[in-house]
């Protein structure tokens, strides 16, 4: 019994030490003093401390000892990681060192701290980004018919144009000492996600510029002299610009760009000028057939040491600056992607351009790659979430309304819990993409995160397509005849540009997300991978040998944690509140620790075939992706106070975020490559198994229950509407039919009691006004009530109703015929 008792002592004295993370020298001390102890209390005599001290000596030297250790463990451990390391390439090395780590270093490293993310400051709307946001964009906005712009122009209508230009819409990102309007990022996604409500291709026309463009390199990349030179014209809207990236061979891979750019010297107006030679094939440029000036990425050679290095050729990923009029520069033809918005190739053969071009001058030659990166990653965190989630706010808001409006079967089809399966997943996406993109856009603001922005990129646009299915299935057929009146086939027949731009999802899930975090985000990894490239061996060394037994005791610690948290439902976890969301801020922290054990056995046993194995990357990324979007409702809910609007979306959120993060390590672990390693990582990851099912029935009904009660003069309402556009008017497919659904709120406390008198022939009539003038007759409505009931009736009516076309106008929009079939059409229905 005494053995028992001391060898549970012991268990549980380093498995406590091992979970609060203890380093070599204190693991020895304690254990000296433990054999001490023993001796002390009788368990054995004096030559049994000497053989133990003995036993123990030896490692205790061998480890502590640095030259000692670095000499019998480190070298050849060392020299084994140098051998088998794979050559990082410039750009490879480019890539992962660009942008910085952010908050998701805290959710990958298995330790958050938590008051990192409560202290953090969201960025607020200036009172001059809050005007523009209320009155530019407002009239944008109003100015956009999206049919007109889709079918019939297949393009902005000029008055747009002039007016995005007037106004500085491409401008926005360029500081104000350039005549641009200086907005932070947040700013930036407010107004990219306000046009989003109203036109697809009107948010891409101004949010390419803003996102990966011309602009944004010069301010952060340009020489003085390029800055004067170009961002005044491209601030006013007198330039406008384009980015050619993409080629014909290449797409997410653009390191194999084929483009060139050679070194050369000619006589120009009989003055022998340093320039660049350059050969492109460009496609799906976005802005390309309206550009006046271009930044062009293209492969950099200078094989008769022109800028001044004779022994250096090739200087990789360079950018340029260029007028789109430069003699030899072609603008194909349009391409017509799945919204209008202007997009097209760009050739060009032996262009030539003097050597200033280079934007940063000839000093950034070969430095194009990280530029891109940087800027990319940060256009990343602004864009795209924010069209990802001005969906998700306007189907919220939209498909709510509709199915209280929509009846069948004698109740709204909001009822029907099929329906509420996909409705209770709008809301709970459309809460997340606010958090998210609010925490997402601020991050840029203060730094430039670059796993993060690929990550929300990601799951924001796979977010979008789900929200507008739902909202497809749920309008039916309503959301299928294309017209004036239809809001949802634009963005359905658009989404996949979303999908596909800035890097196509399932190379940014598979290859980017973890592939780049790992690395980035890990406390050792990179450094160490740094010094298995030092070329002073001795040096790498001593790096290498403090690193590599740091890192041991990191993933020691982990392990340990992350079981133990598993183990006890993370009720050991520590959370930084008090309040309903308490259990959730454990919950990611255990999660998180398993996820830093996974990594670094997934890094240590796959070693560079990781980067083959997409899928085991693939799912360690959904994992550092739910963590971090988990923290963003959490940052979001702390932010905004406990409503209980936001106490039902939330937990629905974060129920979410815990059972794909439980759905994603099941995965990894039933499909690790290497088979022996499964049983580890599951007892590490998922103890008892998995827990989470997801948002239930019930919290999804409530959900929905406030969904269809929205009041948007509410707190919860207001930051739910703030940046979405909602059309006024007749003519307005949204104005109708949120004029209906305010109808309906003001006859909801008397028109379910007529509804159910009128099925059960209470009330009587072949039509709706004789059933109301029976329901007066019979008391059960006053004269005001029937009134308001005949103007709700119509109301509806008109909400439900779709477009019809002649076939002139099908074939021709703008021929006479067309308008002359439409306006017998329009009399007829007078008439009807």
């Amino acid at each position: 019994m005494f053995g028992l008792i001391t060898a549970l002592i012991l268990i549980g004295l380093y498995w406590t030490l091992f979970y609060r993370g203890i380093s070599l020298r204190l693991f020895t001390a304690v254990t000296a003093l433990v054999l001490v102890a023993f001796w002390a209390v009788g368990f054995y005599g004096p030559v049994g401390l000497v053989i133990a001290a003995v036993v123990f000596a030896i490692p205790a030297i061998a480890f502590n000892v640095v030259p000692l250790r670095r000499m019998l463990m480190s070298r050849p451990l060392y020299r084994v990681f140098r051998r088998i390391l794979p050559e990082m390439g410039a750009t490879e090395k480019e890539a992962i060192e660009a942008g910085e780590v952010w908050w998701e270093g805290e959710m990958f490293r298995g330790r958050p701290d938590w008051n990192q993310l409560l202290d953090f400051k969201l960025t607020k709307l200036t009172d001059e980004e809050q005007a523009f946001l209320d009155n530019e964009a407002e009239q944008l906005c109003a100015m956009i018919d999206d049919w007109e712009v889709n079918f019939e122009l297949k393009d902005l209508p000029e008055p747009v144009w002039d007016y995005i230009r007037n106004n500085r819409f491409f401008a926005m990102l360029i500081p104000k000492e350039h005549g641009g309007l200086g907005f932070s990022a947040y700013a930036q996604s407010c107004v990219v996600a306000k046009i989003a409500t109203r036109s697809l291709t009107a948010a891409v026309t101004v949010m390419v510029p803003n996102s990966l463009g011309p602009g944004e390199l010069l301010v952060h990349y340009g020489t003085k002299a390029q800055q004067e030179q170009w961002l005044p014209g491209l601030a006013n809207g007198r330039e406008l610009p384009c980015f050619a990236l993409t080629g014909v061979e290449v797409g997410s891979d653009a390191t194999q760009m084929p483009d060139t750019g050679i070194v050369t010297r000619r006589t120009i107006d009989g003055e022998e000028v340093l320039g660049l030679s350059l050969t492109f094939n460009k496609r799906y440029i976005t802005l390309a057939p309206v550009a006046t000036v271009m930044g062009l990425a293209f492969k950099l050679k200078d094989p008769d040491g022109l800028l001044g290095d004779p022994d250096k050729v090739d200087y990789g990923i360079t950018c340029a600056l260029l007028s789109t009029d430069t003699p030899g520069v072609e603008i194909g033809r349009r391409h017509y992607p799945g919204a209008v918005f202007m997009n097209g190739p760009i050739h060009g053969k032996d262009v030539f351009v003097p050597i200033d071009a280079i934007i940063g001058g000839p000093e950034q030659a070969g430095k194009g790659w990280r530029m891109l990166v940087e800027c990319l990653s940060a256009g990343r965190g602004i864009s795209l979430p924010a069209l990802s989630t001005a969906t998700g706010k306007g189907m919220y808001g939209i498909t709510s309304a509709y199915a209280r409006i929509r009846r069948q079967f004698g109740t709204e089809i909001g009822n029907f819990e099929g329906v509420r399966e996909g409705l209770g997943v709008i809301g709970g996406y459309a809460y997340i993409l606010e958090n998210v993109r609010n925490l997402t856009a601020s991050g840029v603001d203060h730094c430039t995160p670059s796993v993060v922005t690929a990550m929300i990129k990601y799951h924001s646009t796979e977010m979008m397509r789900t929200v507008i299915n739902h909202a497809m299935d749920i309008h039916s057929g309503r959301g299928i005849i294309m017209g004036p009146r239809n809001y949802l086939a634009a963005a359905y027949q658009a989404l996949p540009v979303a999908i596909t731009v800035e890097g196509a999802n399932v190379m940014t899930r598979s290859l980017m997300i973890f592939g780049q975090g790992a690395i980035r985000c890990h406390p050792y990894v990179l450094s160490e991978m740094e010094a298995a490239h030092d070329p002073d061996f001795k040096t790498g060394l001593r790096t290498f040998d403090r690193l590599l037994f740091s890192h041991i005791g990191y993933s020691i610690n982990r392990m340990v944690r992350a079981f133990t948290l598993g183990l006890t439902g993370a009720r050991l976890a520590k959370a930084p509140v008090d309040n309903v969301m308490a259990d959730y801020y454990r919950h990611l922290e255990r999660f998180s620790a398993a996820l830093a054990f996974s990594a670094d056995v997934s890094m240590g046993s796959l070693g560079g075939a990781l980067k083959l194995k997409e899928s085991t990357s693939a799912r360690l990324g959904d994992v550092l992706s739910h963590l971090y979007m988990a923290s963003a409702t959490l940052k979001g809910f702390e932010e905004h106070g406990a409503t209980d609007e936001d106490v039902v979306h939330a937990t629905w959120a974060l129920e979410y975020h815990l059972h794909a993060i439980e759905s994603a390590f099941h995965e990894f672990v039933r499909n690790y490559p290497i088979k022996a390693l499964r049983p580890l990582l599951s007892i590490v990851a998922l103890p008892t198994g998995r827990r989470f099912s997801g948002p239930s029935d019930a919290l999804n009904g409530r959900l929905c229950d406030m969904m269809s009660a929205m009041d948007l003069n509410s707190a919860f309402g207001k930051r739910m509407s703030y940046d979405i556009y909602v059309g006024r008017g007749e003519n307005d497919p949204t104005g109708r039919l949120m004029a209906a659904y305010e109808k309906l709120k003001e006859v909801d406390p008397f028109y379910g009691d007529f509804l159910r008198g009128v099925k059960h022939g209470e009330i009587e009539g072949a039509t709706i006004e004789e059933q109301l003038q029976d329901a007066v007759t019979k008391g059960r409505l006053d004269e005001r009530q029937a009134e308001q009931l005949r103007e709700y009736d119509v109301l509806r009516y008109d909400v439900l109703l779709t477009d019809d076309f002649s076939k002139e106008y099908l074939f021709n929009p703008h021929s006479e015929e067309a308008r002359r079939a439409e306006a017998e059409s329009a009399e007829w229905r007078k008439v009807s």
